[in-house]
């Protein structure tokens, strides 16, 4: 196990700027996709997502062109980038993560609203070996762990009732917490 690095303390209060949003269950997504719109909340997401929010009348950019790569291999790496995760695991008070950050480009990301493809639906509805292939999220759960590892730094929201919270608390205070994070 590597050693833990000594890295400054989180700060309490983190003010969004950018937030990821992949969902495959787009329950809520109008009402708050506008509400962190309207907060001045930047928008990045991948795929179907993006075509919802923009569809919406919303501005959205995709993720591929942060990273400068389209969707390939049939929507199979959307996120598996340096650039994603390096703005969801970088510890933005640590002067080498923020001078690695600088030198390549990254920015950070904020809020990861992320949810997972429906594997467990899509095997009980009997939809086939493939089908149920198809589903086994990869990029989903990578960048749960990225933002959860970074939350001293970033919201990590995998369903609605978590968005709602960090809205309450961007709406009552313009930033999120620690402990909320």
């Amino acid at each position: 196990m590597p050693a833990a690095p000594d890295f400054p303390p989180a700060p309490n209060r983190v003010a969004p700027k950018r937030a990821l949003i992949s969902l495959s269950d787009k329950t809520g997504l109008e009402d708050a996709a506008r509400a962190l719109h309207d907060l001045g909340v930047e928008l990045v997401s991948t795929g179907g997502t993006r075509a919802a929010i923009a569809g919406f009348g919303l501005p959205v950019k995709d993720v591929a062109d942060l990273t400068g790569f389209p969707e390939m291999m049939d929507g199979r790496v959307k996120t598996l980038h340096p650039v994603v995760h390096g703005g969801l695991l970088g510890v933005r008070d640590e002067p080498s993560h923020a001078a690695a950050m600088t030198e390549h480009g990254i920015g950070g990301i904020d809020i990861a609203w992320i949810d997972l493809y429906p594997f467990e639906a899509t095997v009980a509805s009997g939809g086939g070996f493939e089908a149920a292939v198809e589903n086994i999220d990869i990029g989903g759960p990578a960048m749960i762990r990225s933002a959860s590892k970074n939350h001293g730094y970033v919201a990590v929201c995998v369903d609605k009732d978590a968005v709602d919270q960090v809205l309450e608390a961007l709406k009552a205070d313009g930033a999120t917490t620690l402990e909320l994070r």
